[in-house]
């Protein structure tokens, strides 16, 4: 394996999950499912609840504390994305956030109107859409490679003229794990005037993106797979979330925060996103020299990218040699996430408890892209084994993976 551009040893001393006994020997590789949560986000969480847990933006001197911390995360996260505060948005989570824009766009769109949609998504970013069929959207579905899984441009060419209003795609699918070239499709998308919504969740724990390089209207992650709380955000480009229909209370409509968000915000986890923003500047700084970047979050976002390759490597050269496996997506560690599914003889949920007793974590299953599954020809009920990981995860805990999957396969 090459040299690491981040120490894993200083990296790991930033989770306080690492240093759990019941956590010592154990090797998690289903981050995609959710990661850990970094110290700054858990300081963060445990400054709010002691000291401001009130209602916020009220007169008095803890509600505004209160209301400074939430809003430094709207300040925050917008600078890690290179956007302005104004396009922030939190929900639930990014299903919730992804339905709720649905519900938005479909008082938006006008019958006849085309959505472009693809089958490599988390249904989360595609049913919803979908289901606008039912009020006359024609929906035209983008569609993978059934041998490779790649979504190719020259396919969504075919597939765009002046009716489509919406194209929607994944920044990276979360079983495929292929980078989508997505500032590409959105240029090819706004040539048409169409707008254009990417699913960011399995993209951004690798580094969180530039929102204005890519071009794209609406960028959505899940923060509680990028080391934060148990929230949805969303960067929406603020002329478009403004034409959009009010989806909160009536009084609520010229509230910028509250219009994408039918319930009300966790005030703590709000304040606490913050500390993801804390952890990335963090990880620059422990980068160093050795990085480049225009700024600490491209810094951050390009060495977590250098580290990721680098422990990919080696599973992906195992994996292409391996017979009896099938590897979905591509086998160069540049084109990728670390988000490896393979399809194995014996059903993924199997394997997966077999990987258990060697204190490794895996998952297996559909993983909500059951529509990508049917249409690589794998069976759905038999799923997918997924290794995934981050930059966190070490050398030793690749080299411990490749070994059980050789005892085991």
């Amino acid at each position: 394996m090459t040299t690491l551009p981040l120490d894993p040893a200083r990296i790991r001393a930033e989770f306080p999950s690492f240093r759990q006994p019941d956590l010592a020997d154990f090797a998690y590789f289903e981050n995609a499912g959710g990661s850990y949560t970094s110290a700054q986000v858990l300081n963060r969480m445990r400054d709010f609840y002691w000291n401001h847990k009130v209602q916020p933006y009220e007169f008095n001197g803890p509600s505004r504390a209160a209301a400074r911390a939430m809003d430094d995360s709207y300040r925050r996260l917008a600078q890690a994305m290179n956007v302005a505060a104004d396009w922030i948005h939190f929900g639930p989570s990014t299903s919730a956030n992804t339905y709720t824009l649905a519900r938005a766009f479909e008082s938006w769109l006008r019958p006849a109107d085309a959505i472009i949609v693809t089958n490599q998504d988390h249904e989360a970013n595609s049913g919803v859409w979908r289901k606008l069929a039912s009020r006359g959207i024609e929906i035209r579905e983008w569609q993978v490679d059934k041998q490779t899984g790649h979504l190719d441009l020259a396919a969504l060419d075919k597939l765009l003229d002046s009716k489509v209003r919406l194209l929607c795609m994944p920044h990276v699918s979360n079983v495929v794990g292929e980078i989508n070239p997505v500032a590409e499709a959105v240029k090819k998308a706004k040539a048409f005037g169409a707008v254009s919504i990417v699913d960011g969740v399995s993209y951004a724990p690798h580094g969180l993106p530039d929102v204005l390089a890519l071009g794209c209207d609406i960028y959505l992650f899940s923060a509680y797979k990028v080391y934060g709380p148990h929230q949805g955000i969303m960067a929406v480009r603020p002329s478009l979330a403004s034409e959009l229909p009010n989806q909160s209370h009536f009084f609520n409509e010229t509230a910028r925060e509250k219009r994408l968000n039918p319930a009300g915000p966790d005030h703590a986890q709000i304040a606490a996103a913050a500390g993801i923003v804390d952890y990335l500047e963090k990880v620059a700084e422990i980068a160093g020299t050795a990085i480049q970047g225009a700024g600490p979050f491209r810094i951050a976002h390009n060495a977590m990218r250098a580290q990721e390759v680098a422990l990919l490597a080696p599973l992906l050269d195992y994996l292409r040699k391996k017979n009896g496996i099938r590897l979905l997506g591509p086998d160069d560690p540049v084109k990728r996430a670390p988000t490896v599914a393979i399809v194995t003889d014996r059903p993924a949920a199997h394997v997966a408890g077999m990987l258990a007793r060697h204190n490794i974590g895996v998952g297996g299953g559909h993983f909500y892209a059951y529509r990508l599954l049917e249409a690589m020809g794998v069976n759905p009920a038999h799923g997918a084994l997924r290794l995934s990981f981050v930059h966190y995860t070490t050398p030793e805990e690749v080299e411990r993976l490749i070994k059980a999957l050789d005892a085991e396969l």
